[in-house]
């Protein structure tokens, strides 16, 4: 792995342990890991490939993928304090993160030092035609993960906020 990679993974496991503290829900809370899975996805993925049994591993991963990001989603805690919405991840969407982004790190480290070959056998037994289907499939996984955890908490925090009044700041006098 090198640098930028080592990086980029740690980058995106301490996004939810940034979570821990509450914090009030603003745009951070979507932009940081929002950019940083936009650039592992421009850096990383040129192309999904089609050929034999690889959307199959690549909508499997996806899948994965959106089932951490939803339960993570619904494990973080999400209330009002005043005008502000605050987030807390609590530790099942603390692990259900570190499980996902941890999964693409360790493949890739266990490929690197010695599960090449084990993949390449897999690959050739399940018609995966190449190594670019399982560097889409993972980049995909954590793309759908953060997507749909930052979907989930945002749809929670809308339905926490749809019952309640404007503040007094932001209402429209209306004048007979």
């Amino acid at each position: 792995m090198t640098t930028t990679e080592w990086i980029t993974d740690i980058a995106l496991i301490l996004v939810v342990f940034r979570q821990l503290r509450e914090g009030r829900l603003d745009l951070r809370t979507f932009l940081i890991p929002l950019g940083i899975v936009a650039y592992v996805a421009h850096t990383y993925l040129d192309s999904v490939p089609t050929g034999g049994n690889d959307l199959i591993l690549v909508g499997t991963l996806m899948g994965a993928g959106a089932v951490l990001g939803i339960a993570g989603g619904v494990y973080t805690r999400v209330r009002t304090a005043g005008e502000h919405i605050l987030i807390k991840a609590g530790a099942v969407s603390a692990i259900l993160w570190v499980l996902g982004m941890g999964a693409r790190m360790g493949f890739q480290l266990w490929t690197e030092h010695g599960g090449a070959d084990d993949v390449a056998r897999f690959s050739l037994a399940h018609h995966i035609t190449s190594d670019q289907a399982w560097v889409a499939a993972f980049v995909l996984m954590a793309l759908t993960e953060v997507v749909t955890r930052l979907a989930t908490i945002f749809v929670r925090s809308r339905m926490l906020t749809a019952g309640q009044p404007a503040p007094a700041a932001n209402r429209v006098a209306v004048r007979p």
